[in-house]
């Protein structure tokens, strides 16, 4: 069952990146020559899905787009030079925040406030020392240097930005290893770079937090933090979905899951939790029924089970239900749908 408990892990663990990074790097792609549709295939991203302003992607999707981007590349430092070349962070609701906070150091701390409108697995702080200051990134789950230096490079650029190009960098840190030429980090980061250190840090004078712009216009921050906490607020209610999603895991193998029983298990009315997925945009059985059908999708690709202690682990009281759900879900049967999987596969390795 080791197999069965890995599927459920990955299912619920996994943490979502906003659609606009990867629309941000599939641009900077293109810029450099870089087979762009290739890479984000690869990582599990149709070109058609850039353009739903809602998407949020598999954090767990940053492994394979990075070795699929260093592949299709043949470039051994892809992230610091992808990072160079990706736009600038425009026309989001954390540029909005900046401009129409009263200086660059509130921006800036609004930003880390509202950090995860950009992904649930970065943790970044601000410290300010009587010296300097610097802010501090990571991604614990996925410590990839690509992702950590194309952050990096990003955060740079965007920061100049905001600050009519006020901001300038003391110095960098990163926890991994030099790989890279040396003058390209210089380069790129307009800085000097350490390398093997505690955290991964940007460096950066302190009076820079005090800097107005032009055109701040703070009349505005009011509407813009509206904004922000009611997409924030969206995040909150996929989270609902997970926490359930999490009791169904634990349920499923029972059977006879209802919405009352999960209710409980999350300490909730019913009507409440019924509710609140109804302002996420879903229902239980609809939950119910995906959680199910990635459940039954990813043992059969990814495990040796047997069809019939799949049909029991995603909670179906019986074969024939089970080969008709499915049948609906990808026009195949579970037998097919795995055959397929194998045969891809195959072909890769």
């Amino acid at each position: 069952m080791t197999g069965t408990n890995k599927a459920n892990n990955s299912i619920l663990s996994d943490k979502k990146d906003a659609g606009v990074l990867v629309r941000l790097a599939y641009q900077g792609m293109c810029n450099i020559g870089i087979d762009a549709d290739l890479v984000i295939e690869r990582a599990g991203v149709s070109k058609d899905q850039l353009y739903n302003s809602q998407l949020r992607t598999s954090h767990a999707a940053q492994k394979l787009f990075w070795e699929a981007a260093q592949e299709v590349s043949g470039d051994t430092d892809i992230g610091l030079h992808l990072g160079e070349h990706m736009p600038l962070f425009k026309g989001q609701i954390l540029e909005y925040l900046f401009f129409s906070s009263p200086s660059f150091g509130d921006g800036l701390q609004r930003m880390l406030n509202y950090q995860r409108l950009l992904s649930d697995a970065v943790q970044a702080c601000l410290v300010t020392t009587n010296d300097h200051s610097y802010m501090s990134f990571d991604f614990p789950q996925t410590p990839i240097r690509h992702l950590i230096e194309c952050t990096c490079v990003v955060i740079i650029n965007f920061l100049k930005s905001v600050s009519e190009g006020t901001f300038k960098t003391i110095s960098v840190d990163f926890r991994h290893s030099a790989c890279a030429h040396n003058g390209d980090y210089q380069r790129i980061t307009d800085c000097p770079v350490h390398f093997d250190c505690d955290e991964n840090r940007i460096y950066f004078d302190r009076e820079v937090l005090a800097y107005r712009s032009l055109h701040t216009q703070p009349e505005l921050l009011s509407l813009h933090e509206q904004i922000a906490n009611q997409q924030m607020a969206n995040l909150e209610l996929q989270d609902l979905i997970g926490e359930v999603q999490q009791v169904i895991a634990a349920l499923l193998e029972i059977g006879d899951i209802n919405v009352e029983t999960v209710a409980k298990q999350l300490a909730m009315n019913p009507r409440t939790l019924r509710s609140q997925l109804t302002d996420a945009g879903t229902s239980f059985s609809q939950v119910l029924n995906d959680y199910r059908h990635h459940l039954a999708k990813r043992l059969l690709a990814k495990t040796s089970e047997s069809i019939a202690e799949i049909v029991y682990l995603t909670g179906f009281s019986e074969p024939s239900t089970f080969y008709r759900a499915f049948k609906r879900w990808e026009d195949m049967t579970p037998v097919e749908y795995r055959k397929k999987k194998q045969t891809i596969q195959s072909t890769k390795t």
